[in-house]
């Protein structure tokens, strides 16, 4: 079956540990790492006909490229396409990679793995033509050994991966296809730390003093027994805290657990406004020799859900103000980008932010890492479905075989995540409704606790009470309520409520044990730019949720009045209302954050992307971000909308969100239409005025002083475009990312609110575009190309570096507007 061509180019692994001395070293550098980056310089190949299906040999036709890759966001968006458009009516198919590469002589005597971060889907490896195993889950990263089949020295091997998306649908969402995250070989001596082998936590916590236990899983691969140090040094940033040694002997081609504990004087503790965070270093010797070494990231925290008081953190009392995020990147796909994520984290925590939910699966290792690093609540969850399907060809089909084994890689993989405070162990699951749901329930939390007691455990339900949404007080009211079977069933920790914010302020008297929390809340529609001129004429949905809304403006797009809702949810303002009001209430997580790919809500052609986030797929907030902003952080907020280009004398309603003022004054070419002052729970305040070109002016005042001035022009025709990095220096190393926003402007300088022209993009320099995008909901145009219509006066390029310090000239260019240029340097 196999036949592959001479690979191109050739990689070297050095795995020998360097340890490095210098006092002034940080703890990486010290510490070196036992994995390097397996990324670079694979051949892939994507069968696209019926002859060369499932086969590769010496006539198939290969491209190098480097890996995280994802070949569906390459295609063309296919109204027939068989992923849906719950898929993003992008295809799936099936790809082979393969890389040949050089493994040190001197690594001979040890241990080498590779390890894959996720590879969607389906996945089959051979190494030098042996085979390894297979793994159909598309998120969860897993391992293989590959030491009994390498060769060493000067002699190649080969390395080949299967991946099969070609079944569809198998998601509800944009999956993408390949190995989209990121791939590592590993190299340890015969006596070394476990793969996800160290579990700490940290059960007593004062202000003084926190215990911190240590448990380490130690393999023994020699074939005798083997007397051995452990030792784990805790770090706080460079400095050394505190360590612990412990002499073992571990049997022949044994497992060992060691437990071991230390105490750290006056603990730096994590939390979301202050994510303090520790390093373990965990050392195995023998003879004196320190032959492996192990690092853990870790944070010191206390905290509970509490039936009344909602969550606490270190003893005070935090409402959870999350989003929910699909794992794809926008126009990057869902291959994995460091940068990428943590711009996205950026640009929600300047929201405040402060809690993810991995809807609806293990996300990728490094959205944890930056989670750990920012300070975000995350729910991290295991599964969309059970048994029962939801598309056709999903992962309910493998849950017998693979169930319990991608739970427990995950719980390994993650429990020592600081950011981590629940688990959920599935989302809107079917099975909820009957004894079938209980009992996989059950089983799924029985795992969760053998591995990490920890942290609550819950699950997304819709919802946790059968309701009458037309008529819910009163049925509330005549106490009607009849319990979600998996919700009153005592096996959850944690009552998960996806939507149902009427039922709120119920919960209490509904679940008198058990702690609440907002699994999925709001699903609110907007496409970022577009009005109604007058937002009460915007209609809701009728009641069948898969037609189209009424009262939207043509070519599916949604008025980014907080007034378009699916039936099933709420506004923004509506269910942050009843969240922000009650202390038992521990808080939300927004349906979503980002739009994302598939999904289009409506389900309807010619839209491929959702119209959910607050922020949509280019990155570009919608107006509803400062409403949230004006309510979640500390910062001065005065934002008014919409745009101020319509026809003379049409009826405009303009809308504030602002804060720490009594009032804000709205002014149309110097002249006062009014104050309003926000009344009860309000969130906005609003003016119905008649459209008069010039200049709308909005003054928050508070005690008669201003506060804030904010205004907006009417543009005149598009006449040139304005770059913007959000880095202007990068990294010179082949993953870092400058994320470019276009502004078409009027001759003054003004953004021209309407304009939708077609940009071209072109790039001097080491490096590449590698995405562009308008966040539009209905764009048909690659993600992967250098050109792209802006929408709503904007756009975005992404430029990536190469391996070479120097500049990176960004020029973009449109038919009857200057162009612009920006330079980025990187090093």
């Amino acid at each position: 079956m196999f036949k592959p061509t001479a690979h191109k180019k050739i990689g070297l692994l050095f795995a020998s540990l360097l340890l490095l001395t210098a006092c002034k070293k940080s703890v990486d550098e010290k510490f070196g790492n036992r994995k390097v980056s397996f990324n670079e310089d694979w051949s892939f190949h994507l069968n696209d006909s019926i002859v060369d299906k499932d086969t590769i040999g010496t006539s198939t036709k290969w491209r190098t490229l480097d890996v995280p890759h994802d070949w569906s966001i390459e295609g063309k968006f296919d109204e027939k396409s068989p992923a849906g458009y719950g898929g993003g009516s992008l295809s799936g198919g099936l790809g082979w990679y393969t890389k040949t590469f050089k493994v040190a002589a001197e690594d001979s005597t040890k241990i080498t793995s590779i390890t894959f971060d996720g590879v969607y889907r389906n996945s089959e490896v051979w190494v030098n033509g042996h085979y390894l195993g297979k793994r159909p889950n598309g998120y969860i990263g897993f391992q293989y050994e590959i030491t009994p089949y390498l060769n060493y020295g000067d002699k190649n091997n080969e390395i080949i991966v299967k991946v099969d998306n070609s079944k569809q649908p198998n998601s509800r969402w944009y999956s993408g296809s390949g190995i989209f995250r990121n791939v590592w070989i590993e190299t340890t001596d015969k006596l070394h730390v476990g793969q996800w082998g160290t579990y700490i936590t940290t059960p007593k916590v004062t202000a003084e003093k926190a215990l911190v236990n240590i448990e380490t899983t130690i393999k023994n691969q020699y074939k005798e027994d083997k007397k051995a140090k452990v030792t784990t040094t805790i770090f706080k940033e460079d400095t050394k805290v505190t360590s612990v040694t412990q002499d073992i002997t571990i049997s022949a081609n044994g497992n060992q657990i060691v437990k071991q504990s230390a105490e750290v004087e006056n603990p730096a503790l994590w939390s979301d406004e202050k994510p303090e965070l520790y390093t373990a270093v965990t050392e195995i010797s023998l003879d004196d020799k320190i032959i492996d070494q192990y690092k853990t990231t870790f944070g010191i925290r206390d905290f509970k859900f509490d039936l009344n008081k909602g969550f606490i953190l270190n003893g005070k009392q935090v409402k959870i103000k999350g989003v929910c995020m699909h794992h794809d990147l926008g126009p990057l796909g869902s291959a994995i980008n460091t940068r990428a994520i943590e711009r996205q984290l950026e640009i929600l925590k300047e929201m405040g932010v402060n809690g993810i939910r991995t809807s609806h699966n293990p996300p990728a290792p490094e959205l944890l890492q930056l989670c750990d690093k920012m300070g975000f609540i995350v729910m991290d969850e295991a599964f969309d479905m059970w048994k029962q399907n939801k598309t056709k060809y999903d992962y309910a089909n493998d849950w017998d075989k693979w169930h319990k084994q991608d739970l427990i890689d995950q719980l390994l993989r993650d429990r020592n995540h600081a950011s981590i405070f629940m688990w959920s162990i599935g989302n809107e699951i079917p099975e909820q409704w009957n004894e079938t749901g209980i009992e996989i329930a059950k089983e799924l939390a029985a795992i969760t606790r053998q591995y990490d007691k920890t942290r609550p455990i819950t699950a997304g339900m819709n919802p946790p009470v059968n309701m009458n949404i037309d008529d819910v007080t009163l049925q509330f009211e005549k106490k009607n309520v009849s319990i979600n079977p998996l919700a009153g069933s005592g096996v959850l920790d944690l009552i998960g409520y996806n939507y149902a914010h009427q039922t709120f302020e119920y919960h209490l008297k509904n679940f008198p044990n058990t702690p609440f929390i907002a699994t999925e809340t709001t699903s609110g529609l907007q496409t970022r730019g577009y009005y109604d001129a007058v937002s009460d004429t915007i209609k809701k949905w009728p009641v069948s949720w898969d037609k189209k809304f009424e009262g939207g403006n043509p070519g599916n797009t949604v008025s980014a009045y907080d007034q378009v809702q699916t039936p099933w949810g709420s506004t923004h303002e509506a269910t942050w209302k009843v969240i922000k009001k009650h202390d038992f209430l521990a808080g939300m997580y927004v349906w979503t954050g980002f739009d994302y790919i598939g999904e289009p809500t409506p389900y309807e052609w010619p839209s491929v992307s959702s119209y959910f986030g607050i922020v949509d797929l280019a990155g570009f907030p919608k107006d509803v971000y400062y409403m949230y902003q004006s309510e979640w952080t500390d910062k001065t907020v005065l934002h008014i909308f919409p745009h101020w280009n319509w026809k003379a004398g049409q009826t405009v309603d303009v809308w504030a969100y602002y804060n720490k003022a009594d009032e804000v004054e709205l002014f149309v070419n110097g002249k006062s239409v009014g104050k309003r002052s926000k009344k009860g729970d309000d969130l906005h305040i609003m003016w119905r005025i008649p459209f008069e070109a010039g200049t709308l002016k909005a003054i928050s005042r508070k005690d008669g002083k201003v506060v804030l001035e904010k205004e907006i022009k009417t543009a005149g025709n598009p006449s040139q475009l304005k770059l913007t990095a959000d880095r202007n220096t990068i990294k010179a190393d082949k993953n870092d990312l400058s994320f470019i926003t276009v502004d078409i402007l009027d001759d003054k300088g003004t953004i021209a609110p309407n304009a939708n022209n077609e940009i071209n993009f072109s790039l001097k320099g080491n490096g590449k575009i590698i995405g562009v995008c308008s966040g539009d909901p209905v764009s048909h145009e690659s993600y992967k190309g250098t050109k792209h219509t802006a929408l709503a006066g904007k756009c975005l390029v992404i430029v990536q570096s190469g391996d070479k310090s120097g500049r990176l000239e960004l020029t973009a260019k449109a038919n009857g507007l200057k162009q612009s240029t920006i330079v980025i340097t990187t090093e």
